[in-house]
């Protein structure tokens, strides 16, 4: 209904590039400068894009009409919202995106739920950890979107500019709730003074003397880490650092130092490692946030997901 050049140019807007936006929307670079410049003629040849080096940019008057297109597709949205109550049950197509640890601790279990409620609704699951899970919303290629903020805030901009970014949760173009808190735990090796304590217990500040490993992803692993050790009043001696957490677990149990992992991360058992969790103030916490385009929220696949969501998160509660 809406014209899907504006998508184009929305996308433009979001990635910086024509190549980018081409992958993102399945289409030749060619095809999306033409849709721009049909685009452009259809506004009487108002100029949308300027040169910008060897790329291009958006002009002020693109700019502007990128704030209606946005408005114009949240209303879009709300319409389809409001006509699916006609529809005869839910059914169709629905796309989720998400870290690992929400595939297994909240995604796959209400994708099962929803399967067995609305045998009509395919439910598609990635975990794409290359791609900012927010452009696919955008985009269009994801309905439903479980990501971690990071943990003091996000960035500046409101558009996003790397795989890594998130938006601010006030962003007009989405709706972003909270799903899960999951509360994180020091890994040992198995001869540690810590180990002992793993029914109890310790304090971050008891660990503000040992060497540690930045386990996880970067991106919001290692800023945890330095966010809840700053609480506890002291900075980490970071001396290594893994993604994998079986390299984590065996730098851990090599002596190479201690690490905070998920309470979800999983721990593989070969090695001689203990998880002891941690006590008092500050408690260091991942967050998770399902995310989805404004105007979708009340969709019935897309609201019957929200809830399957939280419901699987209540279960692990």
């Amino acid at each position: 209904m809406i014209d899907p050049r504006l998508q184009t140019l929305r996308v433009l807007h979001e990635l910086g590039t024509v190549t980018a936006t081409a992958e993102a929307l399945h289409l030749t670079p060619s095809t999306v400068s033409q849709q721009l410049r049909q685009l452009s003629a259809r506004l009487g040849g108002l100029g949308l894009l300027e040169p910008a080096g060897r790329n291009v940019r958006l002009t002020p008057a693109a700019l502007a009409l990128v704030e209606h297109a946005d408005a114009l597709f949240t209303r879009w949205e709300e319409a389809r919202a409001d006509l699916a109550e006609y529809a005869d049950g839910v059914a169709g197509r629905l796309r989720i995106t998400g870290v690992a640890t929400a595939i297994t601790a909240v995604i796959a279990p209400a994708a099962a739920r929803l399967r067995e409620e609305l045998p009509r609704l395919t439910v598609e699951i990635g975990e794409d950890p290359d791609e900012n899970r927010f452009e696919l919303l955008l985009s269009g290629r994801a309905d439903i979107a479980v990501v971690i903020p990071a943990p003091d805030g996000p960035p500046p901009s409101s558009r996003l500019r790397s795989s890594r970014e998130v938006p601010p949760p006030d962003d007009a173009r989405f709706v972003q709730r909270p799903v899960l808190a999951e509360p994180q735990d020091l890994l040992v090796p198995a001869g540690h003074r810590f180990a002992r304590c793993a029914r109890q217990g310790v304090t971050l500040a008891e660990a503000g003397g040992e060497s540690w490993i930045r386990a996880g992803d970067p991106a919001d692993q290692h800023q945890l880490l330095l966010t809840a050790c700053a609480g506890a009043g002291f900075t980490p001696r970071v001396r290594h650092h893994a993604v994998d957490w079986y390299a984590v677990a065996s730098l851990v149990a090599h002596g190479f130092g201690i690490a905070l992992v998920p309470r979800l991360a999983p721990v593989p058992e070969p090695y001689p490692v203990v998880r002891v969790p941690l006590r008092g103030e500050p408690l260091p916490v991942r967050r998770f946030v399902a995310a989805v385009r404004r105007g979708t929220e009340e969709q019935p696949p897309v609201a019957r997901a929200m809830a399957a969501l939280c419901a699987a998160a209540g279960d692990r509660e």
